[in-house]
């Protein structure tokens, strides 16, 4: 797995109240583009859309402090799905043989390592999963 080393920043704040208005602005701008399901075009697959809108309720599972953190990232991992060419990790998922899970490494210009999880179902649509950063990387 290859690095992508982003240009944009993490979003600034320490709570929940100061970052999550900025993480919606950032994903509402995304979902105004168009009428129907809001996705983001990777360069990764040949401009494929990625999905979005399970990222939300599969954040909304983990606990505040694991939120916050991986909404700290969101701005980064955007850049990382549209911009990166570099190969991901490729696994078939746990729960469902026919689902596959490409992971995405990427590096915020702080120098912090985060990982980018895209789910590909059966029907070959891509979807946005998750975020995190290395510390909560288990493999």
């Amino acid at each position: 797995m290859i690095l992508y080393q982003t240009k944009t920043s993490r979003l600034s704040g320490s709570s929940w109240k100061e970052v999550c208005p900025k993480a919606r602005r950032l994903l509402h701008a995304i979902e105004k583009r168009t009428k129907r399901q809001p996705y983001i075009r990777s360069a990764y697959f040949k401009k494929e859309k990625i999905f979005i809108n399970y990222f939300w309720p599969h954040l909304m599972q983990k606990p505040r402090r694991e939120r916050l953190e991986r909404l700290k990232i969101l701005p980064c991992a955007i850049e990382l799905i549209e911009n990166s060419h570099r190969k991901p990790a490729i696994t078939i998922s746990p729960n469902k043989p026919k689902e596959k899970l490409y992971r995405f490494a990427g590096m915020t210009p702080n120098q912090e390592l985060f990982f980018v999880q895209i789910k590909e179902n059966k029907t070959r649509a891509k979807y946005f999963m998750s975020i995190f950063p290395s510390i909560w990387f288990k493999e």
